[in-house]
């Protein structure tokens, strides 16, 4: 299938790392003090397959879902990483490929919109975590409200431990006004975000 100009291909994800698991749990810690280098597509590649990619032909990805609904939604505000303009890109984990969303550099939108926390805006990329609460809903009804931040935490460790298995820092933001971020980041009107994951090189 042609990809559009506007899908950006990721590197194939790995499945080696070079710590094992006890050794990331140990180190794990949250970082907000980035240095000046650029992510590498392979590395936001990898994050983005860590906290949702697809693991099996069935679908399966790498954090559990009720009822393997899935209602998570991954997008990338980028500003310094190697081979990708600025913009906002919506992860696709169905071909593990990004979508451009928006071009431009919103990093410091959403730094303003988390309450004014501008360290945010020194990453290299924020990741957003939003959730389609219906597709949980459908099937779980108002147990919806509980499911859904579940599985972001799910995911959101999932994230936590690929970082430092890379070598990376990141941290959990969940400070924010969610119709600035909303706005800032272009999301679908039924997307809900719910998390930002600044994400770089430790300073």
């Amino acid at each position: 299938m042609a990809q559009s100009p506007d899908t950006i291909p990721l590197p194939r994800p790995t499945s080696r790392g070079t710590h094992t698991l006890e050794q990331l749990l140990k180190q794990r810690r949250s970082v907000r003090e980035f240095a000046s280098a650029p992510l590498t597509l392979m590395q936001l590649g990898q994050l983005l397959w860590a906290a949702q990619g697809v693991t099996a032909r069935e679908g399966q990805r790498t954090a559990p879902s009720a009822g393997a609904l899935y209602p998570l939604e991954l997008y990338v505000a980028a500003g310094r990483v190697e081979g990708l303009a600025s913009g906002v890109y919506h992860y696709e984990p169905h071909g593990h490929h990004l979508a451009l969303v928006v071009a431009g550099d919103i990093r410091r939108a959403l730094a303003e919109a988390a309450l004014h926390q501008t360290w945010i805006s020194a990453a290299p990329a924020v990741i957003v975590f939003g959730a389609v609460y219906a597709r949980t809903a459908a099937k779980y009804g108002s147990r919806a409200e509980r499911y859904v931040p579940v599985e972001v935490g799910h995911a959101a460790e999932n994230l936590f431990l690929q970082a430092e298995d890379l070598g990376l820092g990141t941290c959990d933001v969940g400070a924010f006004d969610d119709r600035a971020v909303a706005r800032a980041a272009h999301l679908p009107r039924e997307v809900v975000p719910l998390l930002l994951m600044p994400v770089g090189e430790p300073r």
